[in-house]
């Protein structure tokens, strides 16, 4: 029998909306005030959700659990099998040690730590956001990070907080790419008007990087490197965005950026070098921080070997990433498994949807496309450039599967609450409690789109999720759907930083199991304070000339 989903099953959105809080609620004050660990506390916010999902919104125990169910699956693959493939590659890095040969040459482009940040976590991270996306970025740039001796919370809180501004394109476009198929938006046009949001903060969240490790002065010693990073990312994020599509923006936005950084550094040098790894009024965060000391002399073929792995990553994960290479691969082996009791079960209704629409839920077995898959694949042909044997690699991975276990467990857990909150429809609850803010819907929307990133760990999900509510609102408002269809996105970018997954993986990447509470406070004020920023952008481009002369309408 087919269930449609109530958003308001109390008649009083104040409490129906306040209710449909409460599993992100516990979840948050688990990890981020009670100190419980990741697991635990995610297990506790998919038990409250289920209570709640059932109980009180009316949802049938059965499909509960079998929400639940493909929500953890899918934590497993695709996001848990990131996490634990690069962290192979970095075990097998470490171990030869051509991961500090690596470390020493970054030193020698620059030996300032803000310097390495703006290359590594910004432009390389975004790289890498462009090309793989799903946690990929965070997961190798904070291991670089941890790599090169800057503190756990450094190293962890500075990679999600560079990781934003690329995110709306990240994965070949993917995010843009969904909003557009599952809602009717025009691809071109939508791509563009966010192409004409986030360049500002691409230009702004260098700066803001730079700060929250160095502080205002800091940060104001090396501003012309973070000018020269920023504009060289923003101008061909817009230009890519505007004149060619979304699948490239980041790639080449990255590229540029790396490329300009390096060469500029060639001509300019900061008068005072920033030798700190801890965060600005942090020094004692996240325990023993690697050594700073002078970076080794290598030989050259000594700096292509430690660079090879990576470099090897660097094109099987761009290369998994094609749509035309995912084809094939999914040609091969792409199996659909449609959860029996759930699929086609459920529907959306009015004021979400114009009329009843049934929610598919079939899980893909997406293993050989899966970006994992390619992680996996290079760190095997990396592992076998670095001399090892078949049976050292087999080994390494067995240690790397028992090193994160718990944070795949985690994953899995955060992913099956995610899942479940928007079969029950608790998600859309919220939203509709944004929806409902009238002339200041082009703020509130675009904060819609930060929870939902925030909710599921994913700027293509909250596009899913909320991309249709936002049309239809911004219709009845008189506002451009475009705009609004953009700032689902543009804000959603800034949630990125504290969905859990995200959270998880960099606490993985950087070992330091165990402090996603302390991570998530860190990084909770830098993601909701640049969220209001883009809705405050987004409200000047619905209402204040020159900005709606922007608008894509």
């Amino acid at each position: 029998m087919v269930w449609q989903q109530v958003y308001n099953p109390f008649g009083n959105m104040v409490v129906s909306t306040a209710l449909a809080a409460i599993p992100v609620v516990v979840m948050l004050v688990c990890l981020g005030l009670l100190h419980v660990k990741a697991h635990y506390a995610a297990g506790l916010g998919l038990l409250s959700a289920v209570l709640i999902a059932v109980f009180a919104f009316g949802m049938p125990a059965d499909m509960a659990g079998k929400a639940a169910f493909l929500g953890g699956i899918t934590g497993l693959l695709p996001i848990g099998w990131i996490v634990l493939n690069i962290i192979f590659l970095q075990q097998l890095t470490q171990q030869n040690g051509s991961f500090q040969i690596l470390q020493d040459s970054i030193a020698g482009i620059t030996e300032d730590r803000r310097l390495q940040l703006l290359l590594i976590a910004f432009a390389f991270g975004a790289f890498f956001e462009g090309a793989a996306g799903f946690g990929t970025p965070v997961a190798v740039t904070a291991a670089i990070l941890i790599g090169l001796g800057f503190s756990p919370l450094a190293a962890s809180g500075l990679s999600l907080i560079a990781n934003t501004a690329p995110v709306a394109f990240g994965a070949l476009g993917t995010p843009v790419i969904t909003l557009a198929k599952v809602h009717g938006y025009d691809l071109m046009a939508v791509t563009a008007m966010i192409g004409r949001q986030l360049p500002f903060f691409s230009l702004l969240v260098p700066f803001w990087l730079i700060w929250a490790f160095a502080g205002r002065k800091g940060m104001m010693q090396v501003w012309p490197a973070i000018l020269v990073t920023g504009l060289s990312f923003a101008i061909p994020q817009f230009l890519v965005s505007n004149y060619i599509g979304p699948e490239l923006v980041d790639i080449i936005a990255a590229i540029v950026s790396m490329v300009c950084l390096v060469l500029f550094l060639r001509v300019w040098k900061p008068k005072t070098v920033w030798t700190s790894v801890s965060l600005k009024g942090h020094e004692k965060d996240g325990g023993e921080a690697g050594p700073v000391v002078a970076p080794r002399k290598h030989s050259s073929a000594d700096i292509v070997r430690a660079w090879t792995p990576w470099l090897i990553l660097t094109v099987f994960v761009f290369v998994w990433g094609l749509p035309s290479v995912k084809t094939w691969l999914n040609g091969i082996f792409a199996p659909n498994f449609p959860i029996d009791g759930l699929h086609n079960m459920i529907e959306k209704v009015a004021p979400v949807v114009p009329k009843p629409t049934k929610e598919g839920a079939v899980y893909q077995l997406l293993l050989l496309s899966a970006t994992g898959t390619g992680i996996l694949v290079s760190a095997i042909v990396g592992g076998l450039v670095m001399k090892y044997n078949p049976i050292q690699l087999i080994a390494a991975y067995g240690r790397t599967l028992w090193l994160v276990k718990f944070s795949l467990l985690t994953i899995m857990l955060m992913l099956a609450l995610g899942t479940l909150t928007r079969y029950s429809g608790l998600d859309t609850t919220l939203g509709l409690a944004f929806a409902n803010t009238g002339m200041f819907y082009p703020f509130f929307g675009t904060l819609m789109g930060w929870l939902g990133v925030a909710l599921t760990g994913s700027d293509t999900a909250s596009n899913v999720l909320f991309g249709g509510m936002q049309r239809v609102a911004a219709d009845q408002l008189g506002l451009s759907p475009n705009l609004m269809g953009a700032a689902n996105s543009s804000g959603g970018v800034m949630g990125k930083m504290i969905d859990a997954q995200s959270i998880v993986v960099a606490s993985t990447a950087t070992r330091w199991f165990n402090h996603e509470g302390e991570i998530l406070r860190y990084v909770f004020f830098h993601s909701i304070a640049l969220a209001c920023l883009v809705g405050f952008y987004v409200t000047l481009q619905a209402y204040v000339w020159p900005f709606t002369l922007m608008v894509v309408k």
